[in-house]
């Protein structure tokens, strides 16, 4: 038998601990502020070698995202279908200078007659100026458009043997109005569209659209094979049909164009009301949708004059 005093000592060990025999109770949780001085004190101890212990593991919390929420994503938000019809709208309009039609002949002698017009019908999400030439052996039809996400042009080409290509770019000689003696700017760049691969035969083909002024531009076709370099296959030289599209230093007052705001030089009329349009393209659009552009063209006017 152990003697009274042995007892008293164990029991008195198992109280300090804050155990009792045969009792499966919960310690009493302490409170925050002894809890916080306690962990505080016990990072600060030091082990028997000298040494100090490492402090205890902070519990990691995970923010809840949100779907949508920019500031968690870290992404630019998506563009508005009215914002990016805008942002196109806005990069074609250095192409009006195309507007309309033109003769072209090219050093072999290929006669082309290529007619430029806005199409805001086949794909509204990407309005485009689109092409056609019954003559044309490099573009019988196309479509040239604006893609915001590359900021790069993109044409879709079809050529007079029925072979369909796709160019991308953006200009290698930027826009340039140039006032001349007659107080009308000119306009000129260098817009140079590559396909983004050769295609099955090995080839690679690049246009060029080189606009000289107002009622002039070059077609500059190029092609290479293989890993080679780009060579050129034929340069059309093409020349407005009619008036010059003349730029004028002031706006196009009365006659600017109800849905692309260049120079309109078509009369459509809508419930008693005449308004402009620059395009047989603007025209269909118009005749297709009156109260729409109606209603985009005040909305403009309006933020004109603010």
């Amino acid at each position: 038998m152990k003697p009274a005093w042995f007892q008293f000592v164990v029991m008195a060990g198992l109280v300090s601990s804050g155990l009792s025999c045969g009792s499966s109770a919960t310690p009493t949780k302490p409170d925050s502020a002894n809890t916080t001085a306690a962990s505080t004190a016990e990072s600060k101890s030091a082990t028997p070698d000298g040494q100090h212990e490492k402090p205890a593991a902070k519990r990691r919390t995970i923010a809840r995202v949100e779907i949508g929420a920019g500031s968690n994503s870290g992404s630019t938000p998506a563009k508005s279908m009215a914002e990016q019809i805008e942002s196109v709208r806005s990069a074609l309009k250095p192409f009006q200078i195309l507007l309309g039609s033109w003769k072209g002949l090219s050093q072999k002698t290929i006669s082309d007659q290529p007619q430029w017009a806005y199409d805001w019908v086949s794909d509204p999400k990407f309005p485009g100026l689109k092409i056609v030439s019954e003559k044309g052996a490099y573009i019988r039809n196309g479509r040239l458009s604006y893609l915001p996400e590359s900021d790069q042009f993109e044409l879709k080409a079809k050529d007079a043997e029925g072979t369909e290509r796709t160019f991308r770019g953006t200009f290698i000689e930027p826009i340039r109005d140039v006032a001349t003696d007659e107080k009308k700017l000119q306009r000129t760049y260098k817009l140079q569209l590559t396909e983004p691969e050769a295609n099955s035969s090995g080839e690679q083909w690049r246009i060029t659209f080189n606009q000289q002024e107002n009622n002039r531009y070059i077609l500059e076709i190029d092609r290479k094979r293989g890993s080679g370099p780009f060579s050129r296959v034929d340069t059309v030289h093409t020349q407005r049909e009619g008036t010059s599209f003349a730029l004028s230093e002031t706006d196009y007052g009365d006659k600017t164009c109800i849905i692309s705001q260049g120079l309109g030089t078509i009369s459509v009329s809508y419930k008693g009301q005449s308004y402009w349009v620059c395009c047989s393209g603007c025209k269909a659009a118009f005749e297709d949708e009156p109260e729409k552009w109606i209603a985009k063209w005040e909305e403009k006017k309006k933020s004109m004059t603010k």
